[in-house]
């Protein structure tokens, strides 16, 4: 069994951008969304941190106008995912069968986001994380209009760690997917605005991305 974990940390102030969703992620009308149930996190959020976290593998979330490193984390919304949001992930792989875990310390409180695992690194615009990693690719997906059938487009299918904020900002949540990740392959977890949607045609939305981080599956 192996297992990864990233912990991030906002460590200075940005300007808002406007973050760009999956494909047409803005659409906020659909059918009822699969959630995760959130799960508070007992640990205090950060307020004021340094660059790195003192022997850990965190990482500062930065403007996106700031350049890129070989392991970026940016905050696309800061009213969504504040200065000082933690954020933890973890995946294991124990007999072909992949556990990821995610939780969250200071984001806005009380409010739904979408989680995903997608294919491509963070970048410094919304978009360039790519589409969600799938483990059998939609075939009539393209870059313009990712895949959005629930044939393809499911948690089975896809990783979707969906959670809702306690009043506190605090949230978590873990699936298991029955495959592996193909090397190389998933390269992000990308926050999004609301819950994924299930339905023909808007199955994996969730809305504008509002932070990426670079993590390796």
């Amino acid at each position: 069994m192996t297992t990864r974990r990233t912990a991030l940390i906002v460590g200075a102030s940005v300007a808002l951008v406007v973050a760009a969703g999956c494909g047409d992620d803005d659409s906020t009308n659909g059918p009822e969304t699969v959630e995760a149930p959130p799960t508070s996190v007992s640990d205090e959020t950060t307020t004021l941190v340094p660059p790195e976290i003192p022997g850990g593998s965190g990482y500062v979330f930065r403007g996106p106008g700031e350049g890129t490193g070989d392991e970026d984390a940016f905050t696309y919304d800061e009213a969504a995912v504040p200065v000082g949001a933690v954020v933890n992930v973890d995946s294991a792989v124990e007999n072909g069968r992949t556990t990821v875990t995610f939780s969250a310390q200071g984001l806005a409180p009380n409010r739904d986001f979408g989680v995903h695992v997608h294919t491509r690194p963070c970048g410094p615009q919304p978009s360039d994380s790519g589409p969600h990693y799938q483990n059998v690719v939609d075939p009539a997906a393209t870059p313009e209009a990712p895949s959005s059938d629930p044939a393809y487009a499911n948690p089975q299918n896809e990783v979707w760690l969906d959670v809702t904020t306690d009043a506190s900002g605090h949230a978590q949540a873990s699936t298991a997917v029955e495959w592996e990740f193909r090397d190389g392959e998933a390269n992000s977890l990308v926050l999004h605005a609301q819950h994924t949607m299930t339905g023909p045609g808007q199955a994996g939305m969730a809305g504008a991305r509002l932070a990426c981080v670079d993590e390796e599956f």
